[in-house]
């Protein structure tokens, strides 16, 4: 199981002290330091499910300096949201925790982060 954080973020730290207590065996990615890829970020929105708007923190500044509210969120604009998440991945939502069994959540509760452990045992 990998988990994608930031460590300044409350949420993040909370799942990272569930998963310990747990005893869960994870990988953390710092994301904004360990910025993943056009490819990766792809693969994780096939793995939540989601489009990439759905886990785009529009609240940011760069998401208000990029206007990100007023694109289109359909198949033709699915690429550029992508990119922009790529080129600012402070805009991605946290924590993200990909489970051993290929599915993944985004993991801001506890019960998600349950959920993502359920996930993760054999």
């Amino acid at each position: 199981m990998e988990i994608w954080i930031n460590p300044a973020c409350s949420k993040c730290r909370s799942a990272i002290s569930l998963l310990d207590a747990e005893g869960a065996d994870y990988t953390v990615r710092r994301y904004l330091e360990d910025v993943p890829s056009e490819d990766e970020i792809r693969a994780v929105l096939d793995r939540l499910g989601l489009e990439p708007w759905d886990i785009t923190r529009t609240q940011e500044a760069e998401a208000k300096e990029l206007g990100l509210k007023e694109w289109a969120r359909d198949a033709d604009a699915r690429q550029r949201w992508i990119a922009a998440l790529a080129g600012h991945p402070r805009l991605i939502q946290r924590p993200i925790i990909t489970a051993d069994d290929g599915t993944a959540l985004v993991a801001r509760s506890e019960e998600a982060v349950r959920d993502a452990l359920a996930h993760s045992k054999s």
